[in-house]
């Protein structure tokens, strides 16, 4: 091994909206921001405690168009719920927005940035 992902990384034009979102949704707390809060938050444990999601400040973000090809996904998150109902009413209250596109076991959603993610189920 050459190293521990320290943090997944998620660029956006607004991270403290989109932090706050994936606080909700992942249940994790902030843990790091910039003093001004505009350009860096991280959400999850201290440095070495996993997840780490951080959010950082793209201006000039084309987000992906699922299923578009010219504008791929680039990344996605897949996220375990118990009850597949009451979390998509949940995401979809703080601002996902549905996706085409789910199997047996996911749905694929729309962060309020334009990123896609899963949510899961067993």
């Amino acid at each position: 091994m050459i190293g521990r992902l320290r943090s997944t990384v998620i660029d956006c034009p607004d991270p403290r909206a989109l932090a706050a979102y994936y606080a909700e949704l992942l249940g994790l707390p902030l843990v790091e921001e910039q003093s001004d809060g505009d350009d860096w938050v991280v959400l999850g444990g201290p440095p070495g405690h996993q997840p780490r999601v951080a959010f950082q400040k793209a201006l000039d973000l084309r987000p992906p168009a699922w299923p578009d090809p010219e504008r791929p996904q680039q990344f996605h998150l897949d996220v375990t719920v118990d009850d597949i109902d009451v979390a998509e009413r949940a995401a979809l209250a703080l601002g996902a927005r549905r996706l085409p596109g789910e199997g047996e076991g996911f749905r694929v959603y729309a962060d309020p940035a334009g990123h896609p993610f899963c949510l899961c189920w067993d």
